[in-house]
């Protein structure tokens, strides 16, 4: 007799399995949750709720892994894992809401984070533009107007080459052109406002009347923001996640545009300074999630935030690629998520190539990352190559999701 091991790790594919082999439809529903296995951290639990969880969790089947010194019963909090599958976790909400102490807290920020965790349909929707998160994984292309990018500094500098490459981005399949007028590599220095100004600006108020994809600015400066959306942007990207200019989710709110909140430790010419974290994915998803919470508070829309966290910006090589291995984690922030490794120096450094030279050697090492990143939940990608990527998404998609699954 033969046995399949299957490796499902989603809720839906597990649902298509059991209709492959004629589940009744009140079957998949009871049982698909018990499928699904899920290993969640509570950072800061007290002792009386993380000794009554582990209690709970043990008779409804589950666990709770709790580090030994809490058997000295010292009232403070801990970190703790819970160990159970969907189905455990949704008796556990019902039985923790009625109880005492910090219990009911708890089990709503469980039902949010699960809740979100299997979010799969994200649609984007403002001014003339649909993007169907859910269908497939969209591209946008960079367009640095800069002469120190990292990778492209002083190529398109100029007006007309600016404009030449967005449209060969466009004929080539793209679906936002992100226009940057400061650079933001690693040890970069400040510009003053006007400077950025001048430089995307008039590619802005070109491109505009030329493309029908949604243009979006690449800046942290809200003044910036302001200028590019009346010039014909309709969309911000923040490497800060709002929090290097005060005024940037005002702007936001004010002109209801989307914007991409990202991660970054320290500033652009510091944040390469030995970077340093005691839980890398918790302190990025802490930062993030206080980023939504910003921009809900000055009025921006939940579903007009895209997430990305910040490959690069802050990071060590292992850092960069920890994030990638573990991109799922963040999901459960209910938001889609972005992600820029193209061409990025952490890449020389795994394929062992010269860091300051023949950026384009690493392309091969971008696809990899793309398709890693895809497969793990990737929404949006930041690119150079938008053919290139664009084809080893199409593949990714295909295995993933099946060709019948593609619009």
């Amino acid at each position: 007799m033969e046995v399949q091991v299957l490796e499902l790790d989603n809720i839906l594919d597990i649902q298509r399995e059991m209709e492959k082999i004629g589940v009744d439809n009140q079957g998949i529903s009871l049982m698909a949750p018990k499928s699904l296995s899920l290993v969640l951290k509570l950072p800061q639990v007290g002792l009386r709720e993380a000794l009554i969880l582990k209690q709970e969790m043990l008779s409804l089947g589950g666990d709770v892994a709790l580090p030994r010194k809490i058997f000295n019963f010292f009232p403070q909090d801990y970190q703790i894992l819970l160990l159970g599958n969907l189905k455990i976790y949704q008796k556990l909400v019902s039985k923790l809401e009625g109880q005492y102490f910090k219990l009911p807290q708890i089990a709503q920020t469980l039902k949010k984070t699960i809740n979100n965790y299997q979010k799969e349909n994200f649609t984007l929707s403002w001014r003339d533009y649909t993007l169907f998160l859910n269908k497939r994984t969209y591209l946008m292309g960079i367009l640095n107007v800069t002469p120190d990018s990292f990778s492209d500094g002083g190529k398109f500098l100029k007006k007309e080459k600016a404009v030449d490459h967005a449209l060969k981005m466009v004929e080539e399949g793209v679906d936002i052109i992100d226009i940057g007028g400061r650079s933001t590599r690693p040890g970069s220095k400040e510009i003053n406002f006007q400077e950025e100004l001048s430089r995307v600006i008039p590619v802005i108020e070109e491109l505009s009347s030329r493309i029908k994809v949604p243009i979006s600015i690449d800046t942290y400066r809200a003044k910036v923001a302001e200028e590019a959306i009346a010039a014909g942007a309709s969309m911000v990207n923040d490497i800060s996640g709002l929090n290097f200019d005060p005024q940037m989710g005002e702007v936001v709110a004010k002109n209801q545009v989307p914007v991409i909140v990202m991660h970054i430790k320290g500033t652009p010419e510091n944040m390469q300074y030995n970077p340093q974290y005691e839980d890398l994915i918790l302190e990025i998803i802490t930062y993030l999630r206080e980023s939504i919470n910003k921009a809900v508070k000055f009025g921006v829309p939940e579903d007009k935030i895209i997430i990305d966290p910040g490959i690069g910006f802050g990071k060590t090589v292992a850092h960069n690629l920890e994030i990638i291995k573990r991109l799922k984690e963040f999901k459960i922030l209910g938001r889609p998520i972005s992600i820029g490794t193209s061409r990025k120096s952490f890449l020389a450094n795994v394929l062992g190539l010269p860091t300051g030279e023949k950026i384009e050697e690493r392309r091969e090492g971008t696809m990899a990352s793309v398709a890693v990143s895809t497969y793990q939940g990737a929404s949006l990608f930041r690119v150079h190559d938008v053919k290139e990527t664009k084809r080893v998404i199409k593949v990714v998609e295909a295995i993933k999701l099946g060709l019948e699954f593609r619009p």
